[in-house]
């Protein structure tokens, strides 16, 4: 009887349903450990399947529709004009922007390589080892 119970049709969706909580709390953990360091090539790996890029794309367009709407429709037109590859082509969509959106395009790329760390050359990467070399040696003192 309790066999019965537990394979009947009736309760496979409570089934269903447990997997993809489960399923979710795995993402959410994930995300959450070294900023989503392990969520990422889970995350890539998933863009490579059509039907999941897609729905992400959908998604991250329309958040940035809610966020910043200038920038959503900068980027939609130079997606549009193919100006993703060619300088050009680049050059010639951002004459047709608007100021609005000329200025969110603009604010963003300089947001986005205020982020990017400067590539250092050997004499820098030099001098900032021998710094944390000497700090430990003040430290252990």
């Amino acid at each position: 009887m309790l066999a019965d119970v537990w394979t009947s049709f009736w309760i496979w969706p409570v089934y269903v349903m447990a997997f993809l909580l489960i399923v979710l709390l795995v993402f959410v953990v994930l995300g959450r450990i070294k900023g989503g360091k392990y969520l990422r090539p889970i995350i890539m790996w998933m863009t490579k399947v059509p039907f999941l890029r897609k729905g992400m794309m959908k998604a991250s367009e329309s958040a940035m529709r809610k966020q910043n709407p200038e920038l959503a429709s900068a980027i939609k037109k130079m997606e549009r004009s193919g100006a993703m590859n060619d300088p050009m082509r680049a050059q010639q969509a951002m004459s047709r922007l608007s100021a609005a959106e000329r200025r969110a395009l603009l604010d963003a790329t300089a947001q986005q390589q205020e982020q990017m760390p400067e590539p250092m050359n050997r004499e820098q990467r030099r001098r900032l080892e021998k710094a944390k070399r000497d700090a430990q040696r003040r430290g252990s003192r």
